[in-house]
């Protein structure tokens, strides 16, 4: 049973944590330390479209200590190998569908182990090979339509996933994940649900996500240049119709589709959970955060401090300074978005989150627009209904199915 979140440094149990204003979840779900617990819950929420099942990862928390990042990484990345092992033995005894759904778990559980490696560092680079490989193989071995492609911008490579319906007409839907993303866990978070629901799914990491710093690309306050490219790969190598496409935002990403709504005309609707027009408002009262714990003698959990660096590692900055300084003046203006547009909010996240998405609807520009608002009695009132996957897939292609029929 889950309880109110105590927010205690495990590793420093006489000295309480500060509160944070980037925080996700609004209960604690297993672990004390909030990034773990959020990484926990996604890690378990990917089980009913293909990822590891509650008890493999109840298995695995139970090999970790609250807090350590090292112990997480042992722990996933162990399971991982169990799971590869797994299906080589069926795959010797012909048992392809389960070698292919004991692979997919491989690579749920690499994609986990490396959330807290060191950004960058000779272990995360190696899970995330692991990872690449068993969700290729898992492809593969499930005889799914799963093709991996690649875009050229800026003169590097965007990696994308593009899953193909069996109808020919079938709406195309542009899933862009986060900060904590990347092209193949988004097909187990929503892709392989929306694409069961009747639509081909592209799925693309933009510059920052994924492995793409690894070419020295980190976000993008212009993420529209990136999206309208990707918009043009769908169009020329994929036969997207324009009219007929749908973009969709997670976190981070919910800035990256509002810049897109109001400049990428192809677009027949744009989902975002949730809308994030502004955010210097989180970074900076996230940073403020740690300088005033810092100040006060609070030590963070090796977690948090690999989660923070893997946020500077990503956006392509050296300090918060930094990262304050190039996004101080990026935003997306609602009142220039006309496209059909549907906020999904989770009531249990981010007041900031939550304050920008109810802004950005009041003042949309589209004459058909939707706001959803998830609280806890639905079990998905978490950032990007974390803690309930399938709510969203469902709130996101009712609205597209009533979208695309009129």
């Amino acid at each position: 049973m889950s309880t109110e979140r105590t927010l205690l440094n495990p590793l420093q149990p006489q000295s309480a944590a500060p509160h944070r204003p980037d925080q996700r979840m609004a209960r604690k779900f297993r672990f004390n330390d909030v990034d773990m617990d959020l990484f926990f819950m996604s890690a378990m929420s990917l089980g009913p479209a293909g990822g590891l099942d509650i008890g493999q990862t109840e298995y695995i928390a139970s090999q970790i200590v609250d807090g350590d990042a090292d112990s997480w990484v042992a722990a996933f990345a162990a399971y991982g190998e169990r799971q590869n092992d797994q299906a080589d033995a069926w795959a010797a005894r012909g048992w392809n569908r389960a070698a292919g759904e004991a692979r997919l778990k491989a690579f749920a559980s690499f994609r986990s182990a490396w959330q807290f490696a060191e950004a960058g560092g000779p272990l995360f680079c190696n899970l995330y090979a692991r990872h690449r490989a068993s969700f290729a193989q898992a492809m593969s071995e499930l005889r799914l339509p799963a093709t991996f492609f690649d875009i050229a911008f800026d003169g590097h490579a965007l990696p994308g996933l593009f899953l193909r319906n069996a109808d020919p007409l079938a709406p195309v839907v542009l899933v862009i994940g986060g900060a904590d993303t990347c092209r193949e866990d988004l097909f187990l978070s929503l892709g392989r649900g929306i694409w069961d629901r009747g639509y081909s799914v592209a799925m693309v990491d933009l510059p920052g996500q994924g492995i793409t710093p690894m070419q020295g690309m980190g976000w993008s306050t212009e993420p529209e240049r990136a999206i309208s490219a990707v918009v043009d790969a769908l169009v020329e190598r994929f036969d997207a119709t324009p009219g007929r496409i749908a973009l969709l935002g997670l976190s981070f990403g919910g800035y990256f589709v509002t810049r897109a709504a109001q400049y990428e005309k192809r677009l027949a609707t744009v989902i975002a959970s949730t809308p994030f027009p502004r955010p210097i408002e989180l970074l900076e009262s996230s940073i403020r955060a740690q300088v005033d714990s810092a100040s006060r003698g609070f030590v963070p959990s090796t977690a948090a401090l690999r989660s923070r660096l893997m946020m500077g590692w990503k956006a392509g900055v050296a300090s918060g300074e930094e990262m304050l300084e190039r996004w101080r003046n990026a935003a997306a203006d609602p009142s220039q978005v006309t496209v059909p547009f549907l906020s999904v909010i989770g009531a249990g996240d981010s007041p900031v989150f939550n304050g920008q998405a109810l802004r950005w609807h009041e003042a949309l520009g589209s004459v058909r627009k939707d706001c959803v608002v998830l609280d806890a009695a639905t079990g998905a009132d978490s950032h990007c209904q974390v803690n309930a996957r399938v709510r969203l897939v469902q709130e996101a292609c009712g609205w597209m199915d009533e979208v695309f029929a009129a």
